[in-house]
């Protein structure tokens, strides 16, 4: 398999300031083998390693990224680093102030989730499936900006669209014990069963808490098989990567 030179990518439809930088890759044009094909960025999926590597060093040059991406070790968590000044890596959201230093998160069915401040001095990146968002992954983040939150701008990265994400009672209720406000959030499919809106909850979560410019990608990564990775349309699948940085 010969890679794409051209690697196909999303640019958040966001007013974000010309020096931030962000994208998420897609599935296609890479090294990896099925069902890693191909362009997969994790190394904890199973795939192989080499492949990985390569992969990563594609992504770095045919984007021409100002430095490698700081990969985190993500564990559906609240913990946030700040790139500058944590040696950690150990985290779901990640945040810096230096210019030329990539934040990175990793999904198949989560949502990414970028931020950034109106004068572009200030950047992150959220890692947020539903057990991030019922623990409140999103107000760490928030608590960890130094800038005032309505100077922040959100866009919200592909992710799986409520028509395939179903849910039990169990999870239904988790987030009910936060407000009852969020059971729009939930449609019923069955006796016991919801069809969740990750993407939804996350913009109700960041209005809530004073973010009033978001955006969102369209697509679903559960659907649209040739562009995403899946991991409950198949459990053995790659990752596909957002990236914000802040340009020199």
């Amino acid at each position: 398999m010969n890679p794409d030179p051209e690697l196909e990518i999303i640019k958040p439809g966001w007013r974000a300031p010309s020096r931030v930088k962000a994208l998420s890759t897609l599935r296609q044009g890479g090294f990896s083998q099925p069902p890693y094909d191909s362009f997969n960025l994790a190394e904890h999926v199973g795939d192989e390693q080499d492949n990985v590597l390569r992969n990563r060093e594609l992504l770095q040059a045919a984007l021409n990224l100002p430095a490698e991406p700081n990969w985190l070790e993500q564990t559906h968590s609240t913990r946030v680093v700040i790139l500058e000044s944590d040696t950690s890596r150990s985290a779901d959201a990640a945040i810096t102030r230096l210019v030329d230093t990539v934040a990175v998160v990793m999904t198949a069915d989560c949502l990414p989730i970028l931020l950034c401040n109106q004068a572009g001095t200030e950047v992150a990146v959220v890692h947020a499936g539903w057990r991030g968002l019922a623990d409140g992954v999103i107000q760490a983040t928030l608590k960890k900006i130094q800038s005032p939150v309505n100077q922040l701008m959100a866009w919200i990265g592909p992710g799986i669209s409520q028509q395939y994400f179903e849910v039990g009672d169990e999870v239904r209720d988790i987030f009910l014990t936060h407000s009852d406000q969020i059971q729009r959030y939930f449609i019923a499919n069955s006796p016991g069963h919801w069809l969740c809106d990750l993407q939804g909850l996350a913009t109700g979560i960041l209005r809530s808490h004073g973010v009033a410019e978001i955006d969102a990608a369209p697509g679903c990564s559960y659907r649209d098989e040739a562009q995403f990775f899946s991991y409950r349309r198949s459990a053995t699948t790659g990752r596909m990567a957002s990236l914000i940085w802040i340009e020199s």
